[in-house]
Formats: C-alpha cells, sequence, structure tokens
C-alpha cells in the first residue's frame, strides 16, 4: 500500500473542500457533473476497447495499492543466493524459491535451478520485462486520457452553461443556474484531471519505471549467480542500480552486519 498516494489525495480534497469554507452546497450540480463526468466517460469508451475498460477501477486502484519496490532488500537477497550458490551449488536454491516474494525473481532463479540456458534465461526474462512495462504504459494511457478529455468536457460544460444563459436573458431567473453550470464544470473538470487523472497517471509512470530498474538489477544478478560470479564481484555489480542516498544507506547496513555483534561502541 503507498501511503503517498493516499496522503496526496486526502490533501486534494481536503484542500477544495477548504477554499469552499466547507460550505459545499453551491459546488454540487448535477447537470454539471452530467457534463463533465458523462462525457469523459464516454470519450474513454469511444478510445478504447472494452475489455481495457472493464480493469478501469483496477487501474485506479493500482495507483494506490501497487508498493514501492525495495531495492536495498533486493540487493541483499540477491547476495544472499549467490553465497549460497558459491557454497552448496545452484540446486541449493530450489529449497528457498517457494517462500521468495518477488514472482520475477523466482521464475529467474527456478530457470537458473533447472539448467537452463543462460542466453534463454535473459531473452525470457527480457522478454517479461518489456510486457511488463508495455503494460504499464496501457494502463497510464488511460489516466491520461481521462485527464485530457475531463477538463476539455469542463469547457464543453461552460459554452453549454454560456449559450443558454445567452438564450434566456430575458428570463433572469435563469441567469443563475445556466452561470453556474458554466463555471461548475470548469471545476469540475480541472479537480478531476490535475487532483486526480494526470497525479495517477505520473505515479504509474514513476512506479514503472523503478520496477523496471528493479528487474533489471534482479536479471543482472540471476545471470551472475548462474555464471558463478563471486558474491562481492556481484554485491558491486547491483550497487550500480542504487541511487546514491539508497547506496548509503545499503552500505550502512552492511558496516552493520559485518560489525561484531555486541561490541562496545567506544575504543
Amino acid at each position: 500500500m503507498d501511503l503517498a498516494t493516499i496522503l496526496g489525495v486526502v490533501v486534494v480534497i481536503g484542500a477544495v473542500i477548504y477554499g469552499m469554507r466547507g460550505n459545499i452546497g453551491p459546488y454540487i450540480s448535477m447537470p454539471s457533473m452530467a457534463i463533465t463526468v458523462g462525457g469523459m466517460l464516454g470519450a474513454t469508451f469511444v478510445a478504447y476497447p472494452m475489455d481495457r475498460l472493464m480493469k478501469l477501477m483496477s487501474v485506479v486502484m493500482g495507483t494506490i495499492k501497487r508498493p514501492r519496490v525495495d531495492l536495498i532488500e533486493i540487493v541483499r537477497q540477491l547476495v544472499s543466493f549467490s553465497e549460497k550458490a558459491r557454497r552448496e551449488g545452484l540446486l541449493a536454491l530450489e529449497g528457498d524459491l517457494e517462500n521468495l516474494g518477488n514472482p520475477f525473481m523466482k521464475r529467474g532463479l527456478q530457470l537458473v535451478v533447472d539448467g537452463t540456458d543462460p542466453e534463454l534465461v535473459k531473452s525470457m526474462l527480457e522478454t517479461e520485462m518489456d510486457l511488463a512495462g508495455d503494460q504499464i504504459n496501457a494502463d497510464r494511457a488511460i489516466l491520461d486520457s481521462m485527464g485530457y478529455y475531463a477538463p476539455a468536457f469542463g469547457m464543453i460544460g461552460t459554452l453549454v452553461g454560456l449559450i443558454g444563459m445567452l438564450g434566456s436573458l430575458n428570463d433572469p431567473s435563469t441567469l443563475g443556474p445556466n452561470m453556474s453550470v458554466a463555471l461548475i464544470t470548469t471545476l469540475y473538470g480541472a479537480v478531476l484531471a490535475n487532483g486526480f487523472f494526470l497525479p495517477m497517471a505520473e505515479n504509474l509512470r514513476d512506479k514503472g519505471a523503478l520496477e523496471d530498474s528493479a528487474k533489471s538489477m534482479i536479471l543482472e544478478g540471476i545471470l551472475s549467480i548462474q555464471a558463478g560470479d563471486n558474491p562481492r564481484i556481484l554485491e558491486e555489480k547491483l550497487k550500480i542500480f542504487l541511487p546514491p542516498k539508497l547506496r548509503a544507506q545499503y552500505e550502512a547496513v552492511r558496516e552493520e552486519e559485518k560489525s561484531p555483534e555486541g561490541a562496545p561502541a567506544g575504543g
């Protein structure tokens, strides 16, 4: 669960309600909602096949539920597997795979344990990486489109309201409702696009890039384990994938692990 995403949604909603001074009644307009939300959804239905749209809710929930990848833990796992394979052989890893939580790493190591040719292992895992990246891009495209359509239909609602207002200038009682539709549809479109859909699309892009980097790291580690590389060499290879801040954190953790347990702090 990504708490930052949940916090961001709460802050957006809270900020808008606070700007309304807590009086949301005047900002609720069913005609405006029908034009903005209905038009946005209709345009999305036109743009994408039904099978993609059936998973729309899972795409939206995925931006919240999709956890961020722990790169440091991945390095530690691969180094540990490398050390075990070096001591006991590749077949010794099979017992550790059942409880391995990372599906990509699990499949790759299973291929290695099964004696699959290294080039085939690399090809299969790279294909899986490409397909996963394509799926994330496809999901992001839906959210990007909704972020584009929402303000567009907000502007359409504004035009509808203005036309209605200009067409009934002789009836002052209709000026307020028509002006309300004209302004509130723009508000709805702007909030939906900039407060939800576009940030969610960017969230998917960021997490997708991080997952791709993690899978590249895993692939490098798996191939090194299969080749029988020294665990320290493998560790140095994997540290290249870590951003400077994470690399420093990882090295600090490794230093703590190497220090004698219970050693006195002072000299």
